[in-house]
């Protein structure tokens, strides 16, 4: 890759009305950009197919894939993977996903496990160390195309999934030419203890989804036992439960740092990495990014002073700077 790794990091300046990080967050799932490019360009939605993918060991995966047309020439193959409790319909994914397929790259919105309504596919509950059913799922979508570049990009906890792809997949036979993370959760325990710490909106935003999906899986597998997953106060107490109760790891540490990424894997990652964050993102701290620099695998890092929580709006038109920054790191890479 040739890309100026610091390029564009200090363009990111938005009028200081559109400054505030909370105001940034909350148009990153709130704003209408879906509906924007609903009426205004739709041909990603018109084409979109629904898939459920193998991962592997029976677990299935959803995904909505959106294929350039016949006799078109297809740039690459570009996965993305939305946050903790997004979908494939999140605006800040699905934003990304018509950019992207507007710029030539056949697009799969991958649903985790458990998101994007899905609770009935698999009876295990998601949990955030699932890296070897999202190489199988696609895997299994590679499979269904023509040989071409492979990208991945993904925010907050999908961006920690997209870098790990990038870390794990090739000895998977998955062979990204770039991961990027967007805004992306490297250290799970400080993330949490910042939304538990944090403006009361993103505890209530985080645990009110939480109490939905639990509800959800309960009704798709009655038999599940949710014991005292609805009865913690924060997003620690919930996780130390959950992580006793539902994962094979029996405790919360070990837990955390199943998927707990730093610095010195980057740099030896054997797929090019991206990171693009903000130093003001009031649920990722600016402190686990503080050892960071553009070294090794890890060929571009943008850290921006404003942009909040995978926002980086830049216009009253919800134009997003991350976005153009994206498509120009996969341009590079699919060379």
């Amino acid at each position: 890759m040739s890309a100026d790794p610091h390029a564009g990091a200090d363009r990111f300046a938005p009028p200081a009305w559109l400054r505030p990080a909370q105001l940034q967050s909350i148009l990153a799932t709130k704003s209408p950009r879906r509906r924007r490019w609903l009426k205004r360009d739709g041909r990603m939605e018109a084409c979109a197919e629904h898939l459920l993918l193998d991962g592997g060991d029976g677990v299935r995966l959803g995904g909505w894939l959106s294929r350039q047309p016949e006799g078109a020439s297809t740039r690459g193959f570009a996965v993305l993977i939305h946050g903790w409790e997004g979908s494939h319909e999140s605006s800040y994914l699905y934003s990304m996903a018509c950019q992207t397929y507007a710029a030539g790259y056949d697009v799969l919105r991958l649903n985790l496990r458990d998101h994007g309504g899905s609770h009935h596919l698999n009876p295990e509950f998601f949990h955030s160390a699932r890296i070897d059913e999202v190489l199988g799922a696609i895997a299994s979508a590679q499979a269904m195309l023509k040989p071409m570049p492979l990208l991945v990009v993904g925010f907050s906890l999908g961006g920690n999934f997209a870098l790990r792809v990038g870390l794990h997949g090739p000895a998977a036979g998955v062979h990204p030419r770039l991961a990027v993370g967007i805004s992306p959760a490297i250290n799970p325990r400080a993330t949490m203890q910042a939304i538990d710490d944090g403006p009361s909106l993103f505890r209530w935003y985080f645990t009110g989804k939480w109490r939905r999906t639990v509800q959800a899986k309960k009704a798709a597998w009655p038999d599940i036992d949710t014991t005292a997953l609805l009865d913690g106060k924060s997003l620690m107490e919930i996780t130390r439960v959950f992580a006793e109760r539902h994962t094979e790891y029996g405790a919360i540490d070990p837990y955390f740092a199943a998927y707990t990424l730093g610095a010195e894997q980057f740099y030896a990652s054997p797929t090019p990495l991206a990171i693009i964050t903000a130093a003001d993102d009031p649920v990722i701290p600016v402190d686990d990014f503080q050892a960071l620099r553009p070294q090794g695998a890890l060929r571009a890092f943008d850290l921006t002073r404003y942009g909040g929580h995978c926002g980086f709006i830049e216009d009253l038109r919800y134009s997003s700077w991350a976005e153009r920054r994206v498509l120009a790191l996969l341009a590079d890479a699919s060379r």
